[in-house]
């Protein structure tokens, strides 16, 4: 199975990076936290794997859509 690339659900600001690249993630748990109009919303793993890539990092802002991470099955 290949890459699935982790997208941004809301605009904001990524507020907390969760895990090291790396790290192994169940599918669904949270990876990252982003912040929009003072609410935290979690960035979760598309599937099952190890955290290949983080493409923003803590205060940096995001996109709806925009890719985040890279998780590898």
């Amino acid at each position: 199975m290949a890459a699935q690339y982790v997208l941004s659900e809301i605009t904001g600001k990524v507020w907390k990076v969760l895990c090291p690249v790396g790290t192994k993630v169940d599918e669904d748990e949270p990876i990252l936290i982003i912040e929009s109009m003072k609410m935290e919303i979690p960035v979760l793993s598309p599937c099952a794997g190890r955290v290949a890539s983080f493409e923003v990092g803590e205060g940096d802002d995001v996109s709806e859509g925009q890719k985040v991470a890279t998780v590898e099955p």
